[in-house]
């Protein structure tokens, strides 16, 4: 989320800094896009939709549901 100005909203899914998804300190992201690599991610962490699920369910990203 340092990063957050250099996002270009045109070249990914979202539409803006309100529609990210935190994890749950608010200090990363995930960005996702169509295509080539938008210059503004070359050189940062990616993943393909199956290895980023898992990466999504962690206590990291998602609070465990109490009933």
């Amino acid at each position: 989320m340092e990063d957050v100005s250099n996002i270009d909203f045109s070249q990914v899914i979202e539409t803006s800094q309100d529609t990210l998804r935190l994890s749950l300190n608010g200090e990363k992201t995930v960005l996702k896009f169509r295509g080539d690599t938008p210059d503004f991610l070359v050189g940062l962490q990616q993943y393909t939709y199956a290895e980023i699920i898992p990466i999504m369910r962690s206590d990291e990203w998602s609070k465990e549901l109490e009933i």
